[in-house]
């Protein structure tokens, strides 16, 4: 079966890629062949994009506009003008990272190899992590290889030891490859630092407590898909060392649950107005499913993302993401109105303005005249 020209065009550079990352991971790899590889990989990557596309990616004579001939073929745009048409924006994350490396390649010293590995090693992590995103964007699912690239960790960083080695390697580079990279950083606008398509730095926390079939050696968390308060916590622990150190588990009964009461004080935290455990709670576990009925023949037939059944104490157990179930659900006056059908009892006012000759009403006082 013959195949399209871009096809071809995109499994070498599929090889490189993985050469490149074998080139990474190997502890007697060369760091210049990684660069060398990842430049093919990428190079040949968006000439297949351009291909596909029948977007004619040869240099041409501004005098004539013929394509202009190496040795009688038209010579292809090389990698930095490549980028430059993928990404136009000057400040697309993406293209500086590229850009980069292609500066770092012409600049590479065999013996500074091991110490430029060291310095450049979030952004050789993006380099690779963006080719394999531009890979699927472009050529779909089947193209990718994350079935074969490999998350790379260096040993020395597990250690405090270990982590003042790796930054006496990188103060130890010429001058001259680090005022690139540093006047590279400057002229970088400070929000794409931090962005994981030009730096991809991590901070790994192991991971502890049950293990599930679908659980990964490695587990990659979306910002975007945290709350905002999980979000402000990985991006502070991001900000601090990379010493990784064995945490100490013991084992909690129903660790992280909550009973009705709590659930529902957690809830009345946020919405205007009261929720009740024993009524609104009630209703809702019943009318969601979350939980069967108390006494049911099967009382583990939860919805585990909810609810869980305890067996030590005979009673059912609710996660912190069903408080944000029932906000999401009620949360608003219109909300509770829809969906229980009737106005919800606004929140008692428990302070009133003291009035001259008055005497100190306690708030105890209070509810128990009210009641």
């Amino acid at each position: 079966m013959a195949y399209a020209r871009w096809r071809h065009i995109l499994t070498e550079s599929q090889r490189h890629a993985l050469k490149a990352v074998d080139e990474w991971n190997c502890s007697t790899g060369s760091y210049s062949d990684f660069l060398t590889h990842m430049h093919r990989a990428w190079h040949y990557l968006l000439h297949a994009e351009f291909h596909k596309a029948k977007i004619d990616y040869h240099y041409r004579d501004p005098k004539t506009g013929q394509h202009q001939l190496i040795d009688g073929d038209p010579k292809a745009w090389d990698l930095d003008r490549c980028l430059r048409e993928r990404f136009p924006d000057s400040r697309d994350p993406v293209r500086l990272n590229g850009e980069l490396f292609v500066a770092l390649r012409n600049k590479v010293e065999h013996r500074y190899e091991h110490n430029l590995k060291i310095a450049t090693g979030g952004r050789a992590q993006a380099l690779v992590m963006n080719y394999e995103q531009e890979l699927v964007a472009h050529f779909g699912a089947e193209y990718s290889l994350a079935d074969r690239l490999r998350f790379p960790m260096t040993l020395q960083a597990l250690t405090a030891e270990g982590r003042e080695q790796l930054q006496e390697a990188a103060r130890k580079l010429p001058k001259r490859t680090r005022d690139l990279v540093a006047k590279f950083d400057a002229a970088v606008d400070p929000a794409v630092l931090d962005d994981l398509r030009y730096d991809y730095r991590v901070r790994l926390v192991p991971i502890i407590g049950s293990k599930t079939d679908a659980d990964l050696a490695i587990n990659f968390v979306k910002l975007d898909e945290l709350s905002e308060e999980e979000r402000t916590v990985m991006v502070e622990a991001g900000r601090l060392g990379t010493v990784i150190e064995k945490v100490k588990h013991v084992e909690v009964v129903d660790k992280g649950k909550l009973l009705p009461k709590r659930v529902a004080r957690l809830v009345e935290e946020q919405v205007p107005f009261e929720f009740s455990a024993s009524h609104e709670h009630a209703i809702m576990w019943r009318r969601l499913g979350v939980r069967p009925a108390t006494g049911a023949l099967d009382p583990l037939a939860t919805d585990a993302k909810y609810c869980v059944y305890s067996e030590a104490f005979g009673a059912y157990v609710y996660t912190h993401a069903w408080v944000k179930k029932v906000v999401r659900e009620i949360g608003t006056i219109e909300k509770y109105r829809v969906f229980f059908g009737r106005e919800p009892r606004m929140k008692k006012v428990t302070h009133f303005p003291k009035q001259a000759g008055t005497p100190e009403v306690s708030e105890a006082q209070q509810h128990s005249r009210s009641a």
